[in-house]
Formats: structure tokens, sequence, C-alpha cells
């Protein structure tokens, strides 16, 4: 993800989290307090509407039910992004030139993909709108984009097209992003129609990486994946103890900070 993209990010969460404590917001003071121009704040709003985030007045804007119900979804990406940048330039660290690679969609997917740039002859194969496009430019990838039903909130692909399509290449290792990963459960996800696809994505890979940092350690989210025994390495930080390093160590799991 590109700074300007990160700084458009954080700017917007600040408003939605003002907009929370006020009910209320004006361009004006917005711009004030977030030194941004007058233009800049009226995109952010305008592109927060869109969203459902909030509704636009004259002169700012005014709190919705999505924002005042859901709008931690919208801070938490914007959470750990420098504990997830360590953790993606860690994941990126184990490729190398020439290797075809299957990549889920998914934030910390994402930042890996962005340090994978630095890598020649690479073949990718992803089911994240974002991620494609961000190879897309790359002058010696080879990149596709598997199709079947979109997810249009989340940019990713799934369903029985992409497993089809799946099916027709083999790769030397997988990158998944995951929401949970239990040593008792295993592997968890937010998005329930990823799942199918994300298991084919571990049965055509010879080596299965998980990037996730360690607050997803313990957690069971909406859809079961995979049992933990489908892991070869997991790619996290620093922030988990001797006893959970040791217990994943003798399971054959490489914990990788």
């Amino acid at each position: 993800m590109s700074d300007n993209k990160l700084k458009i990010d954080i700017r917007r969460a600040k408003i939605l989290e003002l907009l929370r404590k006020e009910g209320q917001v004006q361009v004006s003071g917005l711009s004030q307090e977030l030194s941004a121009t007058v233009v800049t704040i009226r995109n952010d709003l305008d592109a927060l509407e869109q969203d459902g985030y909030l509704q636009r007045i004259r002169g700012g804007a005014i709190q919705t039910v999505k924002n005042f119900y859901l709008h931690d979804s919208l801070l938490r990406k914007q959470q750990n992004i420098e504990i997830r940048k360590n953790v993606a330039a860690s994941a990126a660290a184990l490729v190398s030139d020439g290797e075809t690679l299957l990549i889920n969609a998914g934030s910390t997917a994402y930042f890996t993909a962005i340090e994978l740039k630095q890598y020649k002859n690479l073949n990718i194969v992803t089911n994240s709108l974002s991620i494609a496009v961000e190879f897309s430019m790359h002058p010696s990838f080879r990149v596709i984009l598997l199709g079947g039903e979109i997810n249009a909130q989340y940019a990713f692909t799934y369903g029985y097209d992409a497993q089809e399509q799946l099916k027709k290449y083999k790769a030397d290792k997988v990158i998944l992003s995951m929401d949970g990963i239990c040593l008792e459960s295993g592997l968890w996800t937010n998005q329930a129609e990823e799942t199918m696809l994300i298991n084919c994505m571990m049965e055509r890979a010879r080596e299965t990486i998980i990037v996730a940092d360690s607050s997803k350690y313990g957690h069971e989210s909406f859809s079961h994946v995979a049992p933990i025994s489908k892991v070869q390495r997991w790619v996290t930080d620093s922030n988990l103890d001797a006893k959970v390093l040791k217990e994943f160590e003798q399971l054959g799991i490489d914990v990788i900070f």
C-alpha cells in the first residue's frame, strides 16, 4: 500500500472517530484539525458517504447508523500497520526470484505483495483485485487474477469458477492472510466465501505460509478454514510467549518474526 493511500485511510478513520464523538462534523473544522485542504476534506466526506459511514449536510456531515455500529472495522484497519508491514517484510524474505506464488486477499497479504515487488520473474496467482492491480505494472511478473464471483466490499473473487481455474496451476508457496490462528482448531477467516478457495490454494502449493500478527493467535473468527497441520510456516511478530512458540515448534511449524 502506498504511503499516500495510508495517509488517506488514517485521515478518514480520524474523521469517523470525531464524527462518532460529536455526531456532526464541519468541513472547516476538519480542515484545521487534520491539516488538510477544504477540497481534500470534502473528497473524504464524499467517499465516506458513498460507503454509508456518514450523511453529507451543508458544510459538513452527520453520523449514520452504520458509522455508529460499524466504524470500528475501518479503525481496526489502521491499527498495527507497522507490525503488519514488518510481518510482510519477513514473509517476502522467504521468496526467491522465479517462484510461483498463490496469494489470497487480506491486508497483511497486500502488504506482503508490496514487499514482493523487489523480486524478478515471479508468477502470481491471486483472487485479490488490489494485489493483481498492484502487480500488473511490474515488468517481469506474470499475474493471473482468478475469475469468479466478486465480493465488491473486500475486492476479491471466489466460488466454483475460481476454484476450477486454480486447479490448472501448481505453486511453490501460498501466502495467506488469516483472521484467526489456533493450535486446537486451526485457521479461521471472516470471509466465508473465501474458505473453499483458500483450501484449494493450500492443496496446490508445496508450502503454506500464514501471514498474521500475534493478535490473531487464539482467535476463532466466522468461518473455519483448515486444521493447523496444513501450515508449514507462520510469519508473525514477537509478541508471543515462549510457551506458544514451543507448542508450534513441537507441531513442526516454523514461527518466523
